[in-house]
């Protein structure tokens, strides 16, 4: 292929890639899937690598942004980017609408755009020749931080326009939008940081700002950020007269404008629609206070000019604060169903959006501290929609002195028993796994597919058992008998003699399942599998020390601990004896000469992703396994082979990020038969 050929091929999937991201992130209409767009990105990405001269800064591959940065440069703004002044409710509003009018008659006549006011970071995007080459913060208004790199990394923001079509861009042109976080993805993000014991954040609004005012853009790249585009600050070329043609506008260049809007034709339309949506706007999918009323005519907003740094053409229609002031009573400690203790504010009651709040989260223990939160002070408190209330700080300056400080507790509420924290976690863990605030979780764990596959165990029979009594660990599973669950409701014959023979049944799974039972905490499939190849049965691994532990591939200092701290308290020592008593006790079988022998997998480690076309995942480790590999669940520079099949998920963009080398079935098995 000659160099000519290959520069249009290159430029012909990046026409492409940009078109695909605008339909997944900006429409949300995919017309292709997941796989084939990682063809493509694939195809582009191996034609850059060997001809890295003919990367160019709007390259789909170039969304992982640059290097760290020390700090951000200032940067001036083309223009004053302006802020608005609010009205708080129908009579500000009237009063703004009369200054207006006695500044320009035509305004009798007006209509008016409304959009919501989001609640994010406001950007400043510049594009040359359609090339976006500068993205600012707001800064003071005339001067902002240049936060270019990080903004490359966010999915939604077009690094060319147009995306598609015939339309030709303005040779200069900035423009203002909203960086946001939805709330569906801020709990998520929340829900993912909790789980690996790491502090959560806030609210969608500081979590915007603070991921695009990180020093290294790779953490941007990580955090689930939207931008919304709405205003035309300079353009080379003449722009829509109206807002209405202004957002159509920016859409048909394949910017991305919020689908929701409204049209008011008069003052008293646009009130009704702002009181309307006061309490529709919980339902949005991200947070906003308000909404924006807009003269239509764009004309007519230039010509009424400015009040001191606010525009006269607009207005911020803005609904009542969702903070309010109250008396923190208690802190309670509540023991979830993974075993991790989570501190509950018991508050005097306070009315907050129409609903009367006695209880709100406060998040984690380091919270409490890093705050200095104490019983007795008056606490800032903030609902947002129909999110959980959770408190914000407190306020120090009315305190009287009574006030008392809230120690982390050395003892599970539920149980009793000593408390676990990894150091690098935020989460406080009972290890007890007899624990009653826990034990429906458990059981269910121990059950599970993963790990001792006992069918017909589901979580309704499980908390069925739980709640008559008949199960006060996961050993008493083997001491059930049929006459007991004959007596419990929606049980007959068959049903028990089932569930009784997959109880039976489950004593002969191999080691590594019984270890994964056990619900130790950080210890997965491939810990599981480590530790019972190296000590073969229960006895030999409660002995180990953590010297031994940290020592085997896999295994990291964290891990350790809590696997030794498991071993060292006195109610799960009673599970294994009592595991032991009723025959639960798999021993790993010790490697034969032939096994032990150099084979052809020996020393590599593999990471699967993907549907392979004749193996499934479990088969598929277990070839690798078989024939001297490892399987690991994450990829990292460890990572010999990544075992690609059909619809790869994030591990596959993470190989390619580091370069690891791929291979499908068929080349696992040549490997395996060399």
């Amino acid at each position: 292929m000659g160099e000519e050929d290959i520069r249009q091929e290159i430029e012909n999937l990046r026409k492409q890639l940009h078109y695909h991201n605008y339909l997944y992130h900006t429409l949300d209409a995919p017309v292709i899937s997941d796989y084939e767009y990682d063809q493509l990105y694939k195809r582009l990405k191996d034609l850059e690598t060997l001809h890295p001269e003919l990367i160019t800064p709007d390259s789909p591959t170039q969304r992982s942004g640059g290097a760290p940065l020390d700090k951000f440069r200032k940067v001036e703004h083309p223009t004053p980017v302006l802020s608005l002044a609010n009205g708080f409710g129908r009579q500000d509003t009237l009063d703004w609408y009369e200054r207006i009018l006695r500044l320009d008659p035509a305004v009798a006549h007006a209509d008016y755009i409304l959009e919501p006011k989001l609640d994010g970071l406001t950007v400043v995007l510049t594009y040359e020749q359609g090339l976006f080459t500068l993205g600012a913060t707001r800064g003071d208004g005339l001067v902002g931080e240049d936060i270019t790199e990080n903004l490359r990394t966010v999915p939604m923001l077009p690094l060319r326009v147009p995306v598609s079509g015939d339309m030709k861009a303005p040779d200069h042109l900035v423009v203002r939008g909203e960086a946001i976080i939805f709330k569906e993805d801020f709990e998520r993000l929340n829900a993912e940081l909790e789980q690996r014991g790491e502090k959560p954040y806030l609210n969608p609004r500081n979590t915007a700002a603070g991921s695009l005012r990180q020093l290294d853009p790779s953490i941007t790249a990580k955090r689930p950020l939207k931008i919304f585009v709405y205003q035309i600050l300079v353009s080379s070329d003449e722009t829509p007269d109206t807002q209405s043609g202004i957002l159509a506008y920016l859409q048909e260049l394949g910017f991305p404008v919020n689908p929701l809007s409204w049209k008011a034709a008069n003052i008293e339309e646009a009130i009704r629609i702002c009181e309307e949506q006061a309490a529709a706007r919980h339902t949005w999918p991200y947070e906003a206070d308000g909404i924006v009323i807009k003269l239509n005519d764009q004309q007519l907003a230039r010509r009424l000019g400015f009040s001191g740094k606010d525009p006269r053409g607009a207005l911020a229609f803005k609904y009542p604060g969702q903070e309010v002031e109250t008396t923190l009573l208690d802190i309670q400690v509540n023991v979830g169903r993974t075993g991790v203790l989570t501190p509950l504010a018991v508050l005097k009651p306070v009315s907050i959006g129409g609903v009367i709040v006695r209880q709100a989260t406060l998040h984690n223990f380091d919270f409490i501290r890093d705050k200095d939160i104490r019983i007795g002070d008056q606490v800032l408190l903030k609902r947002a929609g129909e999110v959980i209330p959770y408190i914000l700080g407190p306020l120090p300056e009315k305190r009287s002195g009574s006030e008392k400080p809230f120690p982390v507790p050395s003892e599970c509420p539920s149980c009793g028993s000593p408390i676990h924290k990894d150091p690098d976690e935020v989460a406080y863990y009972c290890l007890n796994s007899s624990c009653p605030a826990q034990l429906v979780r458990v059981i269910e764990n121990f059950v599970s597919r993963g790990a001792m596959d006992i069918s017909g165990l589901g979580s309704q029979i499980v908390a069925q058992l739980v709640e008559n009594g008949l199960v006060r660990s996961a050993a008493d599973l083997y001491a059930l008998k049929r006459e007991e669950l004959l007596r419990l409701e929606k049980f007959g014959e068959k049903k028990a003699e089932n569930l009784l023979q997959a109880i039976e049944a489950s004593k002969n799974q191999p080691l590594e399942r019984l270890i994964i039972g056990l619900g130790i905490h950080g210890v997965g499939e491939v810990a599981a599998r480590k530790l019972a190849r190296t000590f073969q049965d229960l006895d030999a691994l409660s002995r180990a020390s953590l010297e031994e532990l940290t020592n085997l591939e896999g295994i990291g200092p964290n891990i350790a601990e809590s696997i030794t701290t498991w071993f060292a308290q006195p109610h799960n020592q009673e599970l294994l004896r009592k595991l032991r008593e009723f025959g639960v006790w798999p021993r790993e079988k010790s490697e034969s000469p032939e096994q032990t022998a150099a084979q052809p997998l020996q020393g590599l480690t593999f990471v699967i992703t993907g549907t392979l076309p004749n193996l499934s995942r479990e088969q598929a480790e277990a070839l690798i396994l078989q024939h001297g590999g490892n399987v690991s669940s994450s990829v990292s520079k460890k990572t010999s082979y990544l075992l690609l099949g059909e619809n790869p998920g994030s591990k596959y963009a993470k190989a390619l990020e580091l370069g690891i080398p791929m291979l499908d079935e068929n080349g696992l098995k040549t490997l395996i038969d060399k």
